[in-house]
C-alpha cells in the first residue's frame, strides 16, 4: 500500500464514517430517552433513499401508503382513548396530524408531479413522507410498552425491523436504486482526488451534527430531551412529558436516517434491506461510545468507517467480520470495568 492508496481509503472511510456517525447519534438519542435499542434505524435510511429514487423515476413511493396506513391506525387509537377519557379537545389535533397531513402529502404526490421538481424540492418531499413515520412507529409499537424492560423493548424493535423490511420489499421490490449525484465536481489535492459528492456527504453530516448540538443546547425541547435522558422520573416530576420526549426522539431519528439515506443514494445502490447493514455499523459505533455519549459514539462511528475501508483493501472478503468483531473487545472491556446494576422490574 502506498500513500495515494492510503489517502483514498481514508477518504472512503471518513465518508462512510460520517454516515455511521449520524446513525450512531440517532441510536444513542433513542436509547437514552426511551431505553429502546432501535434496530429499525437502518430502514429509515433505505426508505429515504428509495423514496427519492421513486420520485425521480416518476413512480409513487410505497412510503406514502405506509404513512397513510400508520396515520389511520394512530388516529383510531388516539381518538378512541380521547373519547373514553373525555378529552375531546385533543381530537382535532389528532385528526390534523394523522389524517389531514397524510392526505395533503398524497395530494402533493399525485397532483404536483414530483418527478419534475428540482432536486431540493424532491428531497424535502421525500423527508416529509418518511420522517413522520418515526413518531407514528413510537406511538403504535413502543409507547404502550414504555415501562417495559430493555429486553422486551429490544424484542419489539426486532419485530418492527422485520415488518419494515417486508414492507420495503413489497413497496420497492428487490431491485436496487441509485440517484444522481448532487455535484459532478472534483478537486485535486496533490495525490488525493476528492469528489463533490464526498464533500456533500461530509459537509452535510457535519452541518446536521452542529444543528443537533444547537438544538440540544439552545432550545427548550432539546433541553427537555436531555433531562429525560438523564432521569425519566425526575423529568416527569418537573412536568416534562416522557411521551412527548419519546415521539420527538423518534422524529429526530427518522429525520437523521432518511437524510443519511438521501446522502448515500448517489454513491451506492440502495436496496430494500440495505439499511439494516448500515444501521448495524452505526450501532457498532454507538456501542464503542457506550450508548450514552454523543462524542464517543461519533468517534466510534468514524473508527468503524476507517476500519471497514482499510479492511476492504487487506481482506475484502472478511471486512464485515472485522468490523463487527470490534464489538467483542469493547463489550469485554466494559463488562470488566463497569459495575453491574440489576434493572428494576
Amino acid at each position: 500500500m502506498d500513500l495515494q492508496i492510503a489517502l483514498l481509503l481514508g477518504q472512503d472511510g471518513i465518508t462512510n464514517g460520517a454516515i455511521y456517525a449520524l446513525l450512531a447519534l440517532a441510536l444513542v438519542l433513542i436509547f437514552t430517552v426511551t431505553r429502546v435499542i432501535f434496530i429499525p434505524q437502518g430502514e429509515f435510511v433505505a426508505f429515504g433513499a428509495l423514496t427519492l429514487a421513486s420520485f425521480q423515476a416518476g413512480k409513487t413511493p410505497g412510503t406514502l401508503w405506509l404513512l397513510i396506513g400508520a396515520g389511520v391506525l394512530v388516529a383510531v387509537v388516539d381518538i378512541t382513548l380521547a373519547w373514553r377519557s373525555g378529552v375531546l379537545e385533543r381530537i382535532p389535533r389528532i385528526v390534523g396530524w394523522n389524517l389531514v397531513y397524510p392526505a395533503i402529502a398524497a395530494a402533493a404526490v399525485f397532483l404536483l408531479k414530483p418527478s419534475e421538481f428540482p432536486l431540493l424540492a424532491q428531497i424535502v418531499l421525500a423527508l416529509a413522507l418518511v420522517v413522520p413515520l418515526g413518531p407514528m412507529m413510537y406511538r403504535l409499537a413502543f409507547q404502550p410498552l414504555a415501562e417495559a424492560s430493555v429486553l422486551v423493548l429490544l424484542i419489539v424493535a426486532v419485530a418492527v425491523h422485520l415488518a419494515l423490511v417486508g414492507l420495503g420489499l413489497l413497496f420497492f421490490g428487490a431491485e436496487g436504486s441509485r440517484t444522481p449525484a448532487f455535484s459532478d465536481a472534483s478537486f485535486d489535492l496533490g495525490l488525493l482526488k476528492v469528489s463533490g459528492q464526498t464533500l456533500w456527504v461530509v459537509g452535510a453530516s457535519l452541518l446536521l451534527i452542529v444543528v443537533l448540538f444547537l438544538f440540544f443546547e439552545r432550545t427548550i425541547y432539546g433541553k427537555a430531551l436531555r433531562a429525560t435522558a438523564m432521569n425519566r422520573t425526575g423529568a416527569r416530576l418537573m412536568g416534562i412529558s416522557t411521551v412527548m420526549a419519546g415521539k420527538l426522539s423518534f422524529l429526530l431519528a427518522a429525520l437523521i436516517g432518511a437524510f443519511s439515506g438521501i446522502l448515500i443514494a448517489p454513491i451506492t445502490t440502495v436496496y430494500y434491506d440495505t439499511g439494516f447493514l448500515i444501521g448495524l455499523k452505526g450501532f457498532v459505533g454507538a456501542i464503542v461510545g457506550g450508548l450514552g455519549s454523543y462524542p464517543l459514539a461519533a468517534a466510534g462511528a468514524i473508527l468503524v468507517g476507517l476500519l471497514e475501508s482499510f479492511s476492504s483493501f487487506w481482506a475484502s472478503a472478511f471486512k464485515e467480520v472485522i468490523v463487527f468483531t470490534l464489538i467483542i473487545p469493547v463489550l469485554l472491556w466494559r463488562s470488566l470495568t463497569t459495575r453491574h446494576v440489576e434493572e428494576d422490574e
